[in-house]
């Protein structure tokens, strides 16, 4: 079957998709273990959909990587409980034996579970009524069948709770209008919303189609309490549709900050440093599409509009300027650099001097009225 076949072939989409999800477990273990750690707490992993732990070829997927992290590292290996669930026997049953034999598997205090059964109403009832330690979930379902959105709200509702899940674009965009699966379909974006999509989608070119479902995806993820949304994008083997998605979902800034970093990384394209949060195998061979959006320059227009007048630090410019762009830190330090060189704005440390071209916390960016 499809999702058998996933697991059999693994492909560039499915490596940089394992990569994204263990850089940013790494990474927010390491931000969210120290305040644990004072109370003598636990952190966590969950994996809803985890499969068989390895593809075909013998490569290690998500459960393996994350595991793998937490034994090597000395304190997360002490704190760090894992929650495997798979709703076919085969795979968790094989998924068990990678686990008990992957290297180092004594090193961890907790030893990982592994179960077995249907991610369903029951399911998100428990996430919701549960209080839930510092948790990392990815929830990553074949098509759509069994993502819920109130998954998602039970997963991320507690402290230092965070969660990745994988969005089917191309089955989704052919599933919104097709009475078979509303049911579906009204669990992801909530009935109302759903509603909203099958009035609006027909007709729409398949960019805006993209672009609605996208931004019905997110509003009710907002609604729910997730309050910063980031999407990183996959396009099919010829870069001209998009096939599937990942979201995530965070209650915090420095979460938003972190994964777009990773994210960034991983986009296969760069246009004046901008990422494309998106991955695409054609991209390599066709540069010039993506270098005709101009980036940097959009950037500096848009400071000088939103922030006249004002005067803020660097970070303060980023968290309230970033969300629901592709931009990352260092492209508003290369652009704040461009605009004081160009005498567009001025800046000035209330610490006394200032290396130049730098914008730590104590120096602040002023404005000019009227753009």
């Amino acid at each position: 079957m499809a999702n058998q076949k996933f697991f059999e072939e693994r492909t560039d989409q499915s490596e940089v998709k394992a990569r994204i999800v263990n850089k940013y477990f790494s990474t927010w273990a390491q931000v969210v273990m120290p305040t644990v750690a004072k109370r003598g707490g636990k952190i966590a992993y969950m994996d809803l959909y985890a499969g068989p732990g390895r593809y075909k070829d013998g490569a290690a997927s998500t459960p393996l990587l994350v595991l793998q992290t937490a034994i090597n590292h000395p304190l997360m290996s002490q704190m760090l409980t894992a929650y495997f669930n798979d709703a076919d026997g085969d795979k968790t049953s094989t998924l068990q034996t990678e686990i008990d034999s992957l290297p180092g598997l004594g090193k961890l205090k907790y030893k990982p579970v592994v179960t077995c059964g249907e991610v369903d109403d029951d399911a998100a009832t428990y996430f919701n009524e549960t209080r839930l330690v510092p948790s990392f979930s990815f929830v990553d379902p074949f098509g759509y069948k069994g993502l819920s959105l109130r998954i998602v709200q039970g997963v991320i509702k507690d402290w230092g709770c965070d969660c990745v899940f994988f969005f089917n674009y191309n089955r989704i965009n052919a599933g919104i209008n097709n009475p078979g699966v509303k049911k579906h379909m009204d669990a992801l974006f909530g009935e109302e919303r759903a509603d909203t999509l099958r009035a609006r989608l027909p007709g729409l070119t398949p960019e805006l189609r993209e672009a609605a479902i996208l931004e019905e995806l997110a509003n009710e993820i907002q609604s729910l309490g997730g309050k910063y949304v980031l999407p990183f994008t996959f396009r099919n083997s010829e870069g001209t549709r998009t096939s599937h998605k990942l979201i995530f979902v965070s209650k915090h800034f420095k979460g938003y900050e972190i994964m777009k970093d990773i994210m960034a990384a991983e986009s296969s394209t760069l246009d004046e440093g901008v990422p494309s949060l998106t991955y695409s195998p054609a991209d390599a061979s066709m540069p010039l599409l993506f270098s005709l959006v101009q980036p940097m320059s959009k950037l500096k227009e848009m400071l000088l509009e939103d922030f006249a007048g004002q005067t803020l630090s660097l970070t303060e410019i980023y968290e309230r300027h970033s969300v629901g762009k592709p931009y990352i830190k260092r492209n508003y330090r290369e652009a704040l650099s461009a605009l004081e060189a160009a005498e567009r704005v001025s800046a000035y440390s209330t610490k006394g001097k200032r290396r130049k071209d730098t914008y730590p916390d104590h120096v602040k960016v002023q404005f000019k009225e009227g753009y």
